[in-house]
Formats: C-alpha cells, structure tokens, sequence
C-alpha cells in the first residue's frame, strides 16, 4: 500500500483488476505506471488475453514519442524480481545464448514491469497451436528444425557453465519459485504446503463419474491406460519437497540456464535467412540452477502439455476420451491422450541434442546423482500439478475429464512403472542412460 495515497501500487492495481475482469480499469492503471517509467506519454495499451499467461500479464503499449514497446511483469506468489529479471537478461545474453533484454526496467514493489522493443515475430506457443489445429505436419518441418537449432545452441551455451556451488548459491536461486517453493508453507508438512496446499489439501474432486476427497484420493494407487505406477499423490508431494530442496539438490553439478524457457517464453523469429527461437522472459535465470531442473519446464510445456489439455482444458474433449473407475485402493484411467508428431519430434529433439549431452558431461565430471531418474520425474511431477489448479472449480477451467487426464498425466511423469510395465515417457528416460564413464574415485 502506498502511504501517501492509501492504494496499492499501480502494477499491483493492475494485477488485481485483471483478475476481477474489469480490463479497462487495468489498462488505465498499466498505461499510467508506463509513463512514469518511461517518461513518455502512452497513446494506447492492450493487454494480451491468452491461455499461456498464466503467471503474468502482458501486452503491447505505443507511446507518444513514436515506439512501440511490449510489456510484461510477473505474477509469482512473493516475487518480486523485475530488476533481476533484467540482470538475468543481460547474463543469459552473455553467455551466448539467444534472449531479449529489455529496454527499461521498473523493480519497486508493486511496480515491477519490463519494456522490450515491440516485435512482429509469434510467439512459438502460437506457431505450434496453429499446425496441431490445422494437422499441418508439412508446415511443422521448418519449426522443428528451429527447436532442434535451438536445442543445440542452448546446449552449446550451457556446457561451459557447468560447474559445482555452494548451498548459499544454490538456494538463492529464484528457479526454486517454480519447485520447492511452492511445496512449502511455515507451519504446514513439506510436501502439502504452497500451492499443494490452497489447490489440493482437503479439497472435493471429480474425476470422470467419480467423486472423491482428497484424503482418499492422495493415498489411491493407479493404474493408467493398463499400467500400475507405484506411487500415490500423496507420496509424490512429499519426495519432491525432500528431492527438490535446495539442500538437496545442492551437491549436484549447477549451470547457467534460462529455466522457464517453454514457448510462451520464446519468440519464432523468421527475419533471417531461417527461423530462429529467441527467449524473453527470464525471471527465473540464474548462474547457479541445478541442472536436472534447466529444461525441465521446458521438457514439460513444450511437449507433455499439449495438445489443449493444460491450457485450453474445456476444449479437450474434442480430442480425448476419458474414462474413470475406482476399485477399492486403485484408481483406473483410460484415456486416448497421445504426442502429437509435432511433439514427439520436440520430445526426440531435446533428448538427443540437450539432455543426452548434458546427463554425459554431468557423469563424466562426477555430478550426476545416482538417482538422476527419480529427480527428473519429481520436477516433472511438479509442472502439471502446482503451475494450475488441476481441480473442477479450481479456477482452471477443468473439466471432470480433463482434471482426470490432468492427474493421470502427471503420475505418468512422477512414478515409476510397476511390474515391468512401461509408457512412452518411461521408454525415452530410459533411453537417456549416460553413456559417460563414470570417474574413478581418488583413494
């Protein structure tokens, strides 16, 4: 709150305006705290309203000298990293990889926002929509080659950074917002505080026919498309607060790395001679990001997340049949869910040119845990579940359909199969044994 004026700060009139859907109000609020930042009058805002803002706002603001700039700030629970966003900018773009750095940045609490030059490129989240609605897979090639570019480069940019940190280090990294943080609340079991707790914890939930509590639905064991999976919900939220700590995670090999690069976060630009991926947005970047978490949300959105189902969860019932029963301690999910080619090509991609490369030079320089698999799937485990509400009246959007497919998809990622069971994903993390020697240790 401001003390002079007895209202909150405009970025945060802003945010809370939004939200109520009074758009208008909004826009005044934003075009306002523009031209103070700025020091330019603005002629018109628009702010943007799609499926992939799920944390943020942004939009595109002219102003009275003649640019247009497009804007952004971040919504984070707690966060208030504007100033650092624009820092990350700037190493990422030392460091050799593709991003844009802003041209003004404004950190005050409840102020936060961050101008870039406007461009005319699309976004790569709406590139890949249009080809899986339209079934172009011709149009998909030239696409897939700039993501298979892209992996290399970011792969290329990433391999000199590799290095070990301190736990100081590690843990004030700000990626850890999208992880451990929101698994946590003082006073509240780890595991089944953060978002686990205002989503989830003693809340109803309809998925398909059934109805369940969440104290019978944390503790089902399920089966999916006819395969077991060891673990419950329940036992998931509490390993990935053990795992994913940064205590935790703090004797494994760290790096420079983006570590929100999905592509609502990624520009398609085509004014080369071919189409090139440039990232924004890089609020959660940082010197010291433990590897297995880089690409992790990346891996997740780009590929697991579509099509429909995490961002356009009422349309999904265009495409996918969902059935659910219980059974006693069992949850059975059938679904028809599956990677599009334009995803598959993603998923094949990123193995083979960023995480094969990377879980190498890891072993190879004696920082690959030995449980590398179990972390990979917890971080997964954790996109799905704590970026949206996956709860009918969650205020997602979910349908019962979609919440199922939602969960089921999420333990797909986080649990093992049983019984010698297996599913695409399980077979490509499979495929990503390192193939480095493991070092020798000294005596």
């Amino acid at each position: 709150m401001d003390k002079t004026t007895g209202k909150q700060p405009l970025a945060a009139q802003a945010r809370a305006l939004s939200k109520a859907g009074d758009w208008e109000q909004a826009t005044l609020a934003l075009r306002q705290l523009i031209s103070e930042v700025t020091d330019v009058a603005t002629l018109s805002l628009t702010i943007n309203r799609d499926q992939y803002s799920l944390n943020s706002l942004n939009g595109t603001v002219e102003l009275d000298d003649g640019r247009a700039l497009f804007f952004k700030y971040h919504n984070e629970e707690g966060e208030d990293k504007t100033i650092e966003e624009y820092y990350n900018a700037e190493l990422l773009r030392d460091s050799g990889f593709r991003v844009d750095v802003p041209l003004y940045a404004c950190g005050e609490p409840g102020r936060q926002i961050l101008l870039y030059q406007q461009r005319f490129d699309r976004r790569m989240a709406d590139v890949c929509r249009e080809i899986e609605f339209n079934h172009d897979w011709v149009a998909m090639l030239p696409v897939v080659e700039a993501q298979r570019r892209a992996d290399q480069e970011i792969w290329t940019a990433t391999l000199p950074t590799l290095h070990e940190s301190t736990l100081n280090q590690v843990s004030a990294e700000p990626i850890h917002q999208l992880f451990y943080h929101r698994l946590i609340s003082e006073g509240l079991t780890p595991g089944f505080g953060g978002r686990v707790a205002s989503f989830y914890v003693d809340k109803a939930f309809q998925l398909g026919e059934e109805r369940l509590s969440w104290q019978s639905l944390s503790n089902l064991r399920w089966v999916i498309n006819g395969v077991p999976y060891a673990h419950s919900l329940r036992q998931l939220f509490a390993d990935a607060a053990a795992r994913l700590s940064p205590i935790a995670l703090s004797h494994h090999g760290t790096l420079t790395a983006h570590g929100d690069a999905h592509n609502a976060n990624v520009w398609y630009e085509t004014s080369g001679e071919r189409p090139q991926l440039v990232s924004f947005d890089p609020a959660f970047a940082g010197r010291h990001i433990p590897a297995l978490l880089a690409e992790i949300k990346a891996t997740f959105h780009n590929i697991f997340a579509h099509p429909l189902w995490l961002y356009e969860p009422a349309r999904s019932a265009e495409l996918y049949q969902v059935n659910v029963l219980r059974r006693g301690d069992t949850l059975y999910v059938d679904h028809n869910w599956q990677l599009t080619p334009l995803r598959a090509a993603f998923l094949d991609a990123k193995g083979k040119l960023y995480w094969q490369p990377l879980l190498d030079s890891l072993q190879r320089h004696g920082l690959l845990p030995a449980n590398w698999q179990r972390l990979f799937r917890l971080a997964m485990f954790c996109c799905p579940t704590l970026v949206l509400n996956l709860r009918v009246d969650g205020g997602s959007g979910h349908t019962p359909d979609s919440s199922a497919l939602g969960f089921a998809m999420a333990m797909m990622l986080g649990s093992e199969p049983l019984d010698n069971a297996s599913d695409n994903f399980t077979d490509w993390l499979n495929g990503l044994t390192p193939t480095a020697p493991v070092p020798h240790e000294e005596a």
